[in-house]
């Protein structure tokens, strides 16, 4: 199974090439969109890698992906500078898809 990226930065986009990753740029929510349908009806990606930025722009579709999709795994990547979201990412994903507080 392959891996493919959706990013909004041309930089995240060349280094995942030079490790033989393809993907597309998305600057805007319907580019992201459009770029995911196309993923999700090949199956060969196995592995669907958006930029943080991509993934606030399409944040209810990729929720979505990630709670009733078989494939692709939807990984979530944050751009150069560091993540912009709390430590808490996944305590907070747990409490919105499934109701329980840790």
């Amino acid at each position: 199974m392959k891996s493919f990226l959706i990013s909004d930065k041309r930089e995240a986009l060349v280094g995942m090439r030079l490790a033989e990753i393809d993907g597309v740029l998305a600057q805007t929510r319907e580019d992201a969109l459009r770029a995911v349908r196309t993923v999700i009806r090949n199956e060969d990606i196995g592995i669907l890698i958006l930029t943080e930025n991509v993934a606030d722009m399409i944040k209810d579709e990729a929720l979505a992906l990630k709670l009733k999709a078989k494939r692709p795994l939807i990984v979530e990547i944050p751009g150069r500078h560091g993540s912009k979201h709390s430590a808490d990412k996944a305590a907070d994903y747990i409490r919105n898809s499934v109701g329980i507080h840790i």
